[in-house]
């Protein structure tokens, strides 16, 4: 990679923008940037001149020599950049509605990025970055993709399978629970090391160090645990975690507590909305700061929209691989022969260590054996949808659906199946062709 690189942000009229910008304001010694491109699509037009002008002040402020751009060409974006990062929604706020609540509508937990929900953001999402990489392969054959879109281990083990590009996953949640163990300990970061086991949202953490000492035990025994503010902060049975070994992923509250998880998603569709909902008033309190010429900095509102630290995840990976610095990041990667009940090319979500030429995987010390059969059945459901996407097979939708998990019976599936295709019908033009019938 030559000096003065140039990144391009898919979707870059998100209300997280002026979070990696920042980001790459304050890392810019370690990783000078040249060109900053943010482009969207023309439903974003509006927001991206928003936060787009936001992110120009913040440059200017900064007073640092990049470039930012704006624009609606994708592939003018994409030409020549060493680094692409995808952080995008396909049908925006309106389709993470309705893949929250029609499934909640049928009794089935109803979240962007697990269960039912979470297949029609991938469905709708697959064959989009599809066709980002085939502009990535031809325009920047040399580039890394970073991966932010959700669900993360879906879409990243896509592009995997079905383009060239040089791509990694990204989720937030690791590197909240590195800071969780840092301020548990009254440490810095460089201070602990933890241990994940699992996939993207379904994790694991079996081992936590702090300078040098194994933590786990003593926080199984008090009961610790971190969330987010897109999972309710329901307490983990203390019993259950001692006898799991394990501190488990806020998002594996919707497998192990689905009970209370549905009755508290039910309780808030009727009351205020679920978190779709929330973050769209959220968003529209954002981009009326955002239009405010005198603000050149990240406003402190943005940690309400949830993704805390996604930044400084993407940030982070950029910087280590542009300098080959061989740290140890938590990130989305194809297994290999980590995990021997796991296809290969199944994504995982596991530490690395960190190279110029990307990350290198590092087989975990243990994994539990009663985690694997949750996450082999998830993978299956997993692998399942990344074919349907691809296909526009109902069929095979169906038998994604079927055998996730949270969803309780054929008959159920069925019905969400039929309501949420063609509540997502524009969006998905494969399964509407004459031969996709069931």
């Amino acid at each position: 990679m030559a000096a003065g690189l140039k990144i391009a942000v898919i979707g870059g009229g998100s209300s997280y923008t002026p979070e990696i910008v920042e980001g790459f304001i304050r890392n810019y010694e370690q990783m000078p940037i040249r060109e900053l491109w943010f482009v969207d699509i023309e439903e974003g037009k509006h927001k991206l001149e928003i936060v787009g002008n936001l992110a120009k002040r913040m440059v200017k402020e900064s007073g640092l020599p990049i470039e930012v751009h704006l624009t609606l060409d994708r592939r003018q974006a994409i030409a020549g950049a060493d680094f692409v990062t995808t952080q995008m929604r396909v049908g925006l706020l309106a389709a993470r509605k309705q893949d929250e609540h029609i499934p909640i509508m049928h009794g089935v937990i109803g979240q962007e990025t697990t269960g039912p929900g979470g297949m029609l953001k991938a469905l709708r999402t697959v064959p989009v970055i599809l066709d980002i990489c085939r502009d990535i392969e031809e325009l920047a054959p040399n580039a890394w993709m970073l991966n932010f879109t959700n669900p993360a281990g879906i879409v990243t083990e896509a592009v995997a399978k079905h383009s060239k590009v040089k791509s990694v996953g990204l989720c937030n949640s690791p590197i909240n629970f590195q800071k969780f163990l840092a301020a548990e300990y009254g440490v810095s970061e460089k201070d602990v090391l933890a241990e994940f086991v699992g996939i993207n949202h379904l994790h694991w953490v079996t081992s936590a160090i702090v300078n040098g000492k194994e933590k786990m035990p003593e926080l199984l025994d008090g009961g610790k645990s971190y969330t987010a503010k897109n999972v309710p902060t329901f307490g983990w049975d203390a019993d259950f975690i001692r006898s799991l070994g394990a501190i488990p992923t806020y998002y594996l509250k919707y497998f192990y507590m689905t009970d209370t998880m549905l009755a508290d998603m039910k309780a808030s569709l009727e009351k205020d909305g679920t978190r779709a909902d929330v973050v769209s008033r959220v968003e529209q309190e954002l981009f009326e700061l955002y239009k405010d010429e005198n603000l050149a900095e990240k406003p402190k509102q943005l940690e309400q929209r949830g993704g805390a630290y996604y930044s400084e995840a993407a940030v982070n990976l950029m910087t280590s691989i542009y300098n080959d610095r061989h740290d140890i990041q938590t990130l989305n990667v194809s297994n290999g022969n980590i995990y021997d009940f796991l296809p290969a090319d199944a994504s995982i979500e596991i530490n690395c260590v960190v190279t110029g030429q990307g990350p290198i995987p590092l087989v975990p010390q243990k994994v539990p054996s009663h985690v694997k059969g949750l996450m082999h059945a998830v993978k299956v459901y997993e692998q399942l949808t990344i074919e349907a996407a691809i296909t526009g097979d109902r069929g095979i939708a169906l038998q994604a659906l079927v055998h996730h998990p949270l969803v309780p019976s054929v008959t159920v599936a069925k019905q969400l199946l039929d309501e949420m295709l063609e509540a997502n019908k524009k969006y998905l033009p494969a399964f509407f062709k004459p031969e996709a019938v069931l």
